[in-house]
């Protein structure tokens, strides 16, 4: 059976002149403030729900030793990504403030 490609509907054509004009965007950094918000609490529920499947793990309750397992990578893995978009935040930062105006 051939594959066929169908149409992508709902799109229409840029102008060349749209395509030149420069982006609208916010410059308050909420959007950014936000996120990493979002991926602090997202690191800490990771961490909390680690913390319970160990200890049910210890206590005997866990049937499935590779859930608290795999949940351990995970949060470890979230929190190590928080630190580095952290640590590359307060690289960027600083690089801002060597700027001479």
């Amino acid at each position: 059976m051939p594959l066929s490609i169908l149409p992508v509907s709902g799109v229409t054509g840029v102008a060349p002149t749209e395509m030149l004009s420069a982006p609208t965007v916010a410059t308050t950094g909420a959007g950014f403030a936000t996120a990493l918000a979002g991926a602090v609490d997202g690191a800490q529920q990771l961490s909390g729900a680690s913390k319970e499947l160990a200890i049910k793990a210890v206590t005997g309750d866990l049937t499935d030793i590779h859930r608290a397992t795999i949940a351990s990578t995970r949060a470890q893995v979230t929190l190590e990504l928080v630190a580095a978009v952290r640590n590359k935040g307060v690289d960027a930062f600083n690089e801002i403030m060597r700027m001479q105006a």
